[in-house]
């Protein structure tokens, strides 16, 4: 009996050790089949200072267009021979920098304020001034980010930086392109670091709960930095590795002196 009561206990303390490694890796633990949780109304990547953009306008007329483009961006959009290739023989658009009180200068309507606008937001109203100016009655405009990335640190399979290619991406996508978080990943304490007027604003998600979704961070904007700490096994694992490189040091000094020390006195002897 005394020996049932003890297999008994094992198993139970087996199962919990089992089950504890699955409480902190799985994601959205409390999530309920069909359940439903409102997601931020800010989703979409908002224009800030310094972004780099490409602004192409078009028209029927072409040569309306032609004075508000660049020669490469007119001839990459209407395959006219204005410009010059690069030297691949591909034509590119020109780069235009926010500076850093939030304008984009455009080619004769002049500054444009940007800054907290979508892409989509910039483009219409670009092309409103140029309706409304009178110089193309049927202008379009196409706007992109030159360069826009996101940053992924710390316990996942291949930190580095990202590039979004879509106007919305979330810290669940970001952190698939990023190989996932490795086994030793704090699902519970996941930062994004996000520049917001200058000032730099930490948020905190807990990715073992469905309420991530309602996180101002769970849409991620350019720029941010998604860092993931390591869980407090790693943490205690790293700090007993170094404690022991640290003492093994020590120990390579102190048998380095001490055979310094039996050869002198060897010598000395002699």
């Amino acid at each position: 009996m005394k020996h049932t009561k003890l297999l008994l206990l094992g198993i139970i303390a087996i199962g919990i050790c089992a089950c504890s490694p699955q409480k902190r890796i799985v994601y959205m633990q409390d999530a309920v089949n069909n359940s439903e949780i409102k997601l931020p109304n800010e989703s979409q990547i908002r224009i800030k200072p310094l972004d780099r953009l490409t602004v192409v306008v078009s028209s029927k007329d072409n040569e309306l267009a032609y004075p508000f483009n660049t020669a490469t961006s007119y001839n990459a959009l209407t395959n006219n021979p204005y410009g010059s290739a690069n030297a691949n023989g591909a034509q590119s658009l020109q780069v235009r920098t926010v500076n850093e009180q939030g304008y984009l200068y455009m080619p004769i309507i002049g500054d444009v304020y940007c800054v907290g606008k979508t892409r989509s937001e910039l483009a219409d109203e670009i092309a409103n001034k140029i309706i409304a100016g009178g110089y193309i009655s049927d202008a379009t405009v196409n706007i992109q980010f030159a360069d826009m990335k996101v940053f992924v640190l710390g316990e996942v399979a291949r930190p580095g930086q990202f590039d979004i290619t879509r106007d919305r991406i979330t810290i669940l996508e970001a952190l698939a392109m990023a190989g996932d978080m490795t086994i030793y990943g704090n699902r519970a304490n996941v930062s994004v670091h996000r520049n917001e007027n200058g000032v730099n604003k930490v948020y905190v998600l807990d990715l073992l709960k469905s309420d991530m979704f309602t996180s101002p961070a769970f849409f991620l904007q350019q720029g941010d930095v998604v860092y993931v700490q390591p869980n407090r096994y790693k943490s205690a694992t790293a700090e007993i590795n170094q404690n022991r490189s640290f003492w093994i040091s020590i120990a390579s000094t102190l048998l380095t002196a001490t055979s310094l020390v039996i050869s002198i006195l060897a010598y000395s002897k002699k």
